[in-house]
């Protein structure tokens, strides 16, 4: 597992070669619009930064077929408190983190599970359509306390 912090508050997590995770803390600041995911990624992970008075010119994002072979989560910790463990694919621990109110995660890669330490609320935005019994792969990792799905 490699951990890089390419920016106060931009961090991440690969293992053998894939990138796990990308974390961005509450406190994560540029004064310019950046991507942080590579183009072939099924989620686009961006920070997008305005003057007062730019304008987005209206548009409308035209259908196009694309080919999804791994879901990606994003997660924004809107309140409370959670620690996400990181697995490789092969289902072997490889990291944890605390993630608090305002951070934000892409789990890109690999595997996680989550312990909650304070009453939380996430946000989550995955690709879809879910189709319950075919996107999970549910194992026993490093998780304690109560369990559920």
């Amino acid at each position: 597992m490699v951990k890089e912090e390419i920016a106060k508050g931009l961090e991440y997590i690969y293992h053998a070669g894939e990138t796990i995770a990308i974390i961005m803390r509450k406190y994560f600041e540029s004064d310019r619009t950046i991507f942080f995911t590579p183009n072939s990624f099924s989620q686009q992970l961006g920070y997008l930064y305005h003057r007062r008075g730019s304008v987005i010119k209206a548009h409308i994002h035209r259908l196009h077929s694309r080919n999804i072979v791994q879901t990606q989560e994003f997660l924004l910790i809107k309140k409370g408190k959670v620690k996400v463990n990181l697995y490789s694919r092969d289902k072997k621990h490889i990291a944890s983190e605390i993630l608090e109110a305002g951070d934000i995660v892409l789990l890109c890669g690999g595997g996680h599970g989550f312990e909650i330490i304070e009453d939380t609320v996430m946000i989550e935005v995955k690709q879809g359509p879910f189709v319950p019994e075919e996107d999970k792969d549910r194992f026993e990792g490093v998780e304690e306390g109560v369990k559920y799905e």
